[in-house]
């Protein structure tokens, strides 16, 4: 070893600093998270790569964002004093008023005081030798932790560079996951908007009265649910108020985490005419009830889907005045998917927005888009698309991104990143074997984006996290980690749940189709969160069979 070798270990050694634990994020989880282990009286501080907490509503504040879980559930469970501090104003409130609540709850609990911002973790390597982590920052700062906790989030890793030739593009380009904070003007301009998943149909709705005149490229059309979305007095909110044990008790049952559930009598027992009923009940409801409260059997039964796919073609095609352009465009075939199968997004007058004289719709899967050229956008017919600012509403790496992005390295050097890019597996989305005291939220192969409402499913994993740190620690043990039978059983579970349904025979971001090799796995565990939610409960009731802890 050299001298500048000798000394630049012993900077870094001077530099190092100690914790008990390290929480990567300060979204919904890590903010949460933060708070727990701080309970548990941890010397913990959470690295956050955004210069405000917030995490998905600290980023995605592109026009229009807004989440599509009603806001008396999307809400933290732990505190009844905070639920009724806080009053909404609508019932799906926007990205504004979901940062500032954020703040809020960050405010109340004196989280920020223990949060390092605009930093991202760099690496994290794992000693064998001690059982602990050896974790550096964007600012080159080391920290020796015993435990690393990702909160990085299901949806936090953005497919910018998307297309050849971006960087070239005369004009404004955007990914809407990494909105600038100033905004875009858009007013008068020539807007492309690439991508119509959720987040685009947000975005297109919104602008389209502002835009000079706006290009949206479709490859996959989508079901829609129009969105209620009512204000809400301080009486309305009282009553929620009045219901918060209950709803508390209620979401961690159900199958998606939210206070509606499957209830309704069995398909096979009912009429057509009933069926036609409950779904124009939940149609009218405005909410993700139409997907996740209707039938279960549309995500197991091709004849029901089918039977629900063409109901909610029907209503597209009156809103579209049955245009067959812009039906074959916007409205998913027989052939493509059914209904519920691919994220369903919730819109507000989306589909009317094409009947506009300065709006066109460019069919992606008959003239894909090739590159990005210095005016605009080139499809494969060799048109080029002339616009003055480009939207890249295409997505995210989803469950595995945030964390690949990430050098970390457990037992024997070996890369999370080259582990997951071979097979995506983990222990419950709680941990990975191999990589001890690393717990992660929103991870693979757990409830989560997909098919949960978030804030049931990332609390529900904090808790248990912190329980299981909380237990080992009173039991005088150090290093926790799950077992490669533990796991092995887990994903077998998982893999055979999914095959059980439509879901794995689509492409989507559900199965990562959208990144170009990546394993194809569904990513988000479709047992149910009540399901979920009762295993996670045996495991810690039986010592945490399956986790090693020595």
């Amino acid at each position: 070893m050299d001298q500048a070798e000798i000394k630049s270990r012993e900077s870094n050694e001077t530099n190092k600093t100690t914790l008990d634990a390290v929480v990567i994020g300060a979204g919904i989880a890590g903010l949460y998270q933060l708070h727990r282990m701080r309970q548990l009286g941890l010397k913990v501080r959470a690295f956050e790569a955004g210069s405000g907490v917030g995490g998905t509503w600290y980023w995605n504040r592109y026009p229009g964002a807004r989440f599509d879980s009603q806001v008396e559930v999307y809400q933290y469970w732990f505190s009844e004093d905070l639920y009724k501090a806080w009053k909404p104003s609508e019932r799906f409130p926007a990205q504004p008023e979901t940062e500032q609540w954020l703040n809020f709850v960050a405010d109340r609990f004196d989280l920020k005081k223990d949060i390092q911002f605009s930093t991202r973790i760099e690496s994290a390597t794992y000693r064998e030798k001690d059982g602990r982590w050896d974790v550096v920052t964007s600012d080159g700062e080391h920290i020796d932790t015993q435990y690393l906790l990702a909160c990085c989030g299901m949806l936090s890793a953005p497919l910018n560079e998307r297309f050849p030739g971006q960087s070239t593009f005369k004009g404004v380009i955007t990914h809407t996951g990494l909105w600038p904070k100033g905004g875009v003007d858009l007013k008068g301009k020539r807007v492309a908007v690439v991508g119509t998943g959720a987040t685009g149909i947000q975005v297109i709705q919104t602008i389209a009265p502002e835009v000079g005149s706006m290009k949206v490229f479709v490859r996959t059309p989508q079901y829609i649910v129009p969105m209620r979305n009512p204000k809400y007095s301080q009486a309305d909110w009282d009553r929620w108020s009045g219901r918060f044990n209950e709803l508390k008790t209620r979401v961690r049952t159900t199958f998606a985490g939210f206070d509606y559930d499957f209830e309704n009598r069995p398909w096979a027992e009912l009429t057509a005419d009933e069926r036609t009923e409950v779904l124009e009940k939940y149609w009218n409801d405005g909410s993700l009830s139409m997907w996740l409260a209707t039938f279960p059997e549309m995500f197991f039964d091709e004849a029901v889907s089918a039977v629900v796919s063409d109901f909610v073609r029907d209503k597209m095609r009156k809103r579209l005045r049955h245009d067959p352009k812009l039906c074959d465009l916007l409205i998913p075939s027989e052939a493509d998917y059914g209904f519920g199968t691919h994220r369903v997004p919730l819109e507000t007058k989306y589909l009317e927005v094409y009947l506009q004289d300065n709006v066109e719709g460019v069919n992606c899967r008959k003239t894909p888009i090739e590159r990005i050229v210095l005016e605009g956008i080139q499809t494969s017919d060799g048109k080029v698309h002339e616009v003055d600012i480009i939207i890249l509403a295409v997505g995210f790496d989803a469950g595995s991104g945030a964390l690949s992005r990430i050098d970390i390295r457990g037992r024997e050097g070996r890369s999370l990143k080259d582990r997951w890019h071979d097979d995506i597996r983990t222990a419950m989305g709680l941990q990975v074997h191999g990589y001890p005291n690393l717990f992660t939220t929103g991870a693979p192969l757990a409830p989560s984006a997909a098919l949960c409402n978030m804030t049931t499913c990332l609390q529900q994993q904090v808790d248990w996290i912190a329980d299981c740190i909380a237990y080992a620690r009173e039991n005088g043990k150090h290093v926790v980690e799950a077992t490669k039978e533990f796991e092995d059983n887990w994903v077998k579970h998982h893999d055979e749940t999914a095959a059980a349904t439509l879901v794995v025979k689509t492409d989507s971001w559900y199965m990562g189709s959208n990144v170009d090799g990546k394993p194809r796995r569904l990513l988000a565990y479709i047992g149910g969160v009540g399901n979920y939610n009762r295993q996670c409960d045996e495991l810690a009731a039986n010592g945490y069979q399956g986790f090693a802890m020595t």
